[in-house]
């Protein structure tokens, strides 16, 4: 996979935060970077080499670990305080298999509680992120497990889901689970006595019935001002005019009328027939890994009466997860796209960050012990 190496001091340093973390499935690292100036990767892994490239090429990452998760050993790693896992979402998503939680990729979540096991101070603060089927699937036993296993280990939790809709132009729900370790006192402003906007009816019906359940509370984010349009590069060829005839005719009596328009749309099959279905929304679709072809999502332009599509570029899928322009991304579509589609939305980080996990760390930790606790385990590693 071939990337532009930026020189060094180009790239993006995120050593400077008051607290650390560690970096599990840490693909192209907008995690981290969301979190920038917050938590500080101290300890970074993930399996791909070709994210690994995204992440060597954006970042000073000395802390990065190519490497199966199934070879660490939590002893081995610097004290954290957080821990952040973004793990493979295949086996809980309607798109996958739906193989479940204990399937081979999804299932790699019991490598990292095994990690967490073996480590000999686990971090106050859990943030495990995930697909919306992790809530839904298998009529919530997928989570119900999941959530017991952390109680076993010592932690409370709740779970949340945030569309990414609030940051950028794409509808893009994901679970976030926070959990805390069960001794610490958690701010009065951040736990709710009831369901609010972070928590869909999934959400809703397990946190009624769990044991030591959160229902984390904050304010809604202020109403987003970008959009679609906003995020294309008009100058790029349109060279995908040939699906234009699988627009269902609904779709394209719509388009008719219109004389200028931008829209998004996937392939899918209906009544045994292909399609392609267009929003007209100003927002894109849930942007995806590029295995398949109805996994690629086409833009469709009208301008001045003329019709034309071509794929949504790497760049474009980076503005959607709000990458900044700077962000170095590979040379080819697929593996750019594989970058972006992965990812978590870097300002949907940004957020929680803010709103739940610095201030979870100062509950934790208090303003000095941090410092302190992280230099007696770097001496005894």
């Amino acid at each position: 996979m071939a990337i532009m190496q930026p020189i060094d001091t180009h790239k993006v340093d995120l050593s400077c935060a008051p607290w650390a973390m560690h970096e599990f499935f840490a693909g192209s690292g907008l995690v981290a970077y969301g979190l920038k100036g917050m938590f500080s990767p101290i300890w970074s892994n993930d399996v791909s080499e070709k994210k690994a490239n995204v992440y060597h090429a954006n970042f000073k990452s000395d802390h990065f670990v190519l490497d199966d998760i199934k070879n660490i050993n939590g002893a081995d790693l610097p004290y954290a305080h957080l821990s952040w896992a973004s793990f493979p979402c295949q086996d809980l998503s309607l798109a996958g298999s739906l193989g479940g939680i204990d399937a081979a990729r999804s299932g790699l979540v019991w490598e990292w509680l095994r990690i967490l096991q073996e480590m000999p101070q686990r971090p106050a603060v859990l943030l495990i992120e995930n697909v919306a089927g992790l809530l839904s699937t298998n009529k919530g036993q997928n989570y119900t497990k999941l959530h017991n296993a952390l109680i076993k280990l010592g932690y409370k939790s709740g779970a949340m889901l945030i569309d990414a809709i609030h940051f950028v132009p794409q509808s893009r729900p994901r679970v976030f689970i926070i959990a805390v370790k069960k001794d610490v006192a958690i701010p009065q402003e951040l736990v709710g006595a009831q369901p609010s906007w972070l928590h869909n009816k999934a959400a809703t019906d397990l946190g009624r019935v769990l044991p030591k359940w959160i229902w984390w509370r904050t304010d809604k984010p202020s109403k987003r001002h970008s959009h679609l349009i906003d995020n294309i590069d008009f100058s790029i060829p349109y060279d995908k005019d040939d699906v234009l005839r699988l627009i269902s005719p609904r779709h394209k009596e719509k388009l008719d009328s219109m004389e200028n328009a931008v829209a998004t749309g996937y392939r899918r099959t209906r009544g045994g027939k292909q399609c392609l279905e267009l929003r007209f929304d100003g927002i894109a679709g849930c942007l995806r890994t590029p295995e398949g072809g109805s996994s690629k999502q086409f833009l469709i332009v009208k301008r001045n009466g003329k019709l034309h599509a071509r794929l949504l570029s790497p760049r474009e899928a980076a503005r959607l997860m709000g990458a900044p322009d700077s962000f170095v991304l590979p040379d080819t579509y697929n593996d750019g796209y594989k970058a972006m589609g992965d990812a978590v939305v870097l300002p949907v980080a940004t957020f929680i960050g803010e709103s739940f996990l610095s201030k979870l760390a100062e509950a934790a930790y208090g303003e000095q012990q941090h410092i302190q606790q992280i230099e007696v385990f770097q001496r005894r590693a």
